[in-house]
């Protein structure tokens, strides 16, 4: 039995709160037999509650089991705030509605990983460093040589993330790093060339290198798109959408890759390897590829001529294995704020371009049945910021098998950001869940 009392306000008034840490107002009494266990009840700035239990095994012998740790809070975090019921994302205390139409992505990365928005002098040095590191050691592009042409560029991506540790010793220990800063705009700036090289490594193409005349998401699309027979002209409606897509997925709080690179950075591992940690984890179908998943439903309703409305009972029947990619959220129980700004991006970007896409005639056409529905309605199952983000990739060239590379080149930031905090938390300890043993007890070897 679990009761949550309050208890009497402290003298000087003060209340707990996420940024101090010291006074606690409440607390909870877990019950076992004859047995009461006090637990501080912490409560964030956004009125957020939980329950520490974080000395509970010490005083019970008890753990909790949350499977996927749905109800479990890893971290205390001033990076990034979610209210699914609601529909909210802000980064840094910033509503993404407002940092999608008003910012780009080198200063929404500053502001995740320094947690202010930057005066124009600090906006200009650090968008002059990121310029200053494009390039990597030449002796890396002769490692592409060794991947074979039909290597996925997630595993290229990782491998060579990885590979920049060796190159840069100093940052092997990341106690001693002296320099953090350079390391972060090493990095930054680094893995959109390494992601382009990934994409050229895949099509058999010449790699090309950066053009520090460009501004940072004008140069990757540079790097991606220009071949050296023909000039490249960057379109800016495209480098805007690109800019877009980067600043949407920047950040989400503590999902699994999130969570992967603070597991890695717990055991003081280099950035770097923490960062390729969180690339392999955002490779997983139920994570980074999810948009890819999207896009090939649209193609199969599209080439199998399906009627949605046929499509999307099949999907509510039980005994039916078909499922509606890109609806419903683990945290959000309303629409996507993401989905609803790059709805909007996409009409606008495939109007620029010209292009008459039958997979988002689809796409509005599911949306619109699907909202309409109240199976879908009551499960809060609306659409995700995955449902349309495949087809912006696809208008501005990017191949699905790029997909999760461009989802890894958003979120570094927001890796980077949770690194640099779990890093600097007194608090923080080596990460190691417990688990309840269910196999074979004790028994003797065979001789």
């Amino acid at each position: 039995m679990l009761t949550l009392l309050q208890s009497s306000q402290c003298n000087d008034g003060r209340t707990w709160n996420s940024m101090d840490g010291k006074t606690k107002t409440e607390k909870a009494i877990l019950r076992l037999d004859d047995q009461e266990i006090e637990l501080p009840i912490f409560t964030g700035s956004e009125g957020e509650k939980a329950i520490d239990i974080s000395s509970l095994r010490k005083q019970s012998g008890y753990i909790t089991l949350d499977p996927g740790y749905v109800n479990t809070g890893m971290t205390k975090s001033s990076i990034c705030f979610i209210d699914g019921e609601e529909g909210i994302l802000r980064y840094r205390g910033y509503p993404i509605e407002q940092l999608a139409a008003n910012s780009n992505f080198v200063e929404t990365s500053y502001l995740l990983i320094h947690g202010e928005l930057p005066t124009p002098e600090q906006y200009e040095q650090f968008r002059q460093s990121l310029r200053r590191h494009s390039m990597i050691h030449e002796d890396m592009r002769h490692f592409f040589d060794g991947f074979p042409s039909s290597a996925h560029p997630m595993a290229i991506l990782s491998a060579m993330v990885l590979g920049l540790s060796t190159f840069y010793t100093e940052n092997e220990n990341p106690e001693q790093d002296t320099d953090i800063d350079l390391t972060v705009c090493r990095l930054l700036s680094k893995v959109r060339t390494l992601a382009s090289f990934s994409f050229k490594k895949s099509i058999g193409q010449p790699f090309i290198y950066p053009d520090n005349s460009l501004s940072y998401c004008g140069n990757f699309l540079h790097m991606m798109f220009r071949v050296p027979a023909e000039p490249y002209h960057v379109d800016p409606e495209v480098e805007r959408a690109l800019n877009l897509l980067l600043i949407l997925h920047a950040d989400h709080e503590q999902n699994c890759s999130t969570a992967t690179v603070r597991m890695a950075g717990s055991a003081l591992t280099n950035l770097y390897a923490c960062i390729a940690a969180g690339i392999t984890s955002l490779w997983g179908s139920r994570h980074g590829g999810a948009n890819q998943a999207v896009l090939d439903q649209l193609a199969t309703i599209h080439e199998g001529d399906w009627d949605v409305a046929r499509y999307i009972e099949l999907v509510k029947d039980k005994n039916s294995s078909v499922r509606l990619m890109g609806f419903g959220h683990r945290v959000y129980k309303n629409y996507d704020p993401r989905a609803k700004i790059i709805k909007e991006a996409c009409d606008r970007l495939l109007d620029h371009l010209g292009v008459q896409d039958p997979l988002l005639d689809i796409a509005r056409r599911l949306e619109e049945v699907a909202l309409n529905d109240s199976y879908f309605v009551d499960r809060n199952l609306y659409p995700n910021v995955d449902f349309y983000s495949g087809i912006m990739y696809r208008a501005i060239g990017i191949p699905i098998n790029m997909f999760t590379v461009m989802f890894a080149l958003g979120r570094l930031p927001g890796w980077i950001a949770h690194w640099l905090e779990m890093r600097s938390d007194p608090d923080d300890r080596i990460h190691r869940p417990r688990q309840i043993y269910n196999g074979v007890k004790l028994r003797d070897y065979p001789v």
